[in-house]
């Protein structure tokens, strides 16, 4: 390595990097190109009477044990040094690459640190039985104990059941629609598909849903068909309270599933895989609209939608903070209202009116 200015002070000190156990290094400086072990630690804060670890870092990750008398030519370094107080070394290995490191415990980050493994890569421990253990960023590992000093690495992967399925995906993201056809159920079939999260109340998707993998709890995807024969009646939508027949005439003519609920005292119009516009990260939507108790006499107001609606561009969507739980589910309302030149006109105002309101809020989001 030849020295240059990014290597050396205005003052001619040496510049070097410096980490403890968190393997986040910092620049120091040192005298000269030939530090001994001993100035190494010195440049790190540490005393001569302290017991100290001084290790080099090597171009490929490894560590090299730097003693306290042994000089290190700086112009033929990479010039970072992990030094921490410590009086033993301790050995391992990751997918047969030789490792040390001066701690007991090490976490799976800094496994992965050391041995620059990328993110899609997973560390894990065969035990006996045989019974593997999969290593996670924050999980601790005591190197002192038995089975510890074999670390291997594989493809991460996650599983999915679906409808009792159990799929192994190598990617964290998955839509729905490709999930059922993994699984190999049809997509095209009108599903009501629910996804179950530990912890979180049951949430209804669409065929465009992207399923992160990496949130905690995830646990499968239930897939009931929307009309049930059991040979005894076939399972309608639900009608809980009625519209304005022009309402009914309009959302018929949409050809999407439909329902009117009543929860909480407050009326839900719902209307299922409700499309939206290009420049969101999903197709469709379950729509819900409020509707007051005195309409038409009484607007509709905002509307809400699930799941959440997201740009693709990744720009926050303002005044979309409002939130409502329908029947368990969660919806993200959207707190969007008529302006002094469109109040509402309970002679000519309705859903079909309201809902073009709705795909306009949703048109001035997306640029479209």
């Amino acid at each position: 390595m030849t020295t240059d200015s990014l290597q050396v002070t205005k003052h001619g000190e040496q510049v070097i990097a410096i980490a403890g156990l968190s393997l986040v290094f910092d620049k120091a400086t040192i005298p000269n190109t030939n530090p001994t072990g001993q100035e190494l630690a010195g440049a790190a804060g540490f005393k001569s009477e302290q017991k100290v670890t001084v290790l080099e870092v090597q171009p490929h990750g490894e560590l090299d044990d730097i003693l306290p008398e042994e000089t290190v030519d700086l112009c033929d370094s990479t010039r970072q040094f992990v030094i921490v107080e410590s009086g033993r070394l301790f050995h391992f290995t990751i997918d047969a690459d030789r490792f040390d490191w001066p701690a007991r415990i090490i976490s799976g980050g800094q496994l992965r640190k050391l041995g620059h493994v990328p993110a899609d890569r997973e560390f894990y421990l065969e035990l006996p039985g045989p019974v593997e253990r999969v290593i996670g960023e924050h999980d601790l590992e005591d190197l002192d104990a038995p089975h510890a000093e074999a670390f291997k690495t594989r493809q991460r992967s996650w599983k999915l059941n679906v409808q009792g399925v159990v799929l192994v995906i190598h990617e964290p993201m998955i839509t729905v629609r490709r999930a059922i056809k993994d699984a190999g159920f049809d997509p095209s079939k009108n599903w009501i598909i629910i996804l179950r999260v530990r912890g979180q109340p049951k949430q209804e998707v669409g065929l465009d849903y992207v399923i992160d993998l990496r949130t905690p709890g995830i646990e499968k995807l239930r897939l009931t068909p929307r009309e049930i024969n059991n040979g005894e009646a076939v399972v309608k939508p639900r009608r809980e309270f009625a519209l304005l027949a022009a309402d009914e005439r309009f959302l018929d003519g949409l050809g999407l599933w439909w329902e009117t609920i009543v929860d909480q005292k407050r009326r839900w119009l719902l209307i299922h895989d409700y499309p939206v516009p290009a420049g969101f990260t999903t197709e469709r939507i379950q729509l819900a609209l409020d509707i007051p108790l005195t309409y038409p006499s009484a607007q509709i107001d905002m509307f809400h939608s699930r799941p959440p609606l997201a740009l693709k561009s990744g720009r926050a969507i303002d005044r979309t903070q409002v939130s409502a739980v329908i029947q368990g589910l969660a919806f993200n309302g959207w707190s969007r209202h008529r302006g002094a030149l469109s109040t509402w006109n309970p002679d000519t105002d309705n859903v079909a009116t309201h809902l073009a309101l709705v795909e306009s809020a949703m048109v001035k989001e997306t640029g479209e």
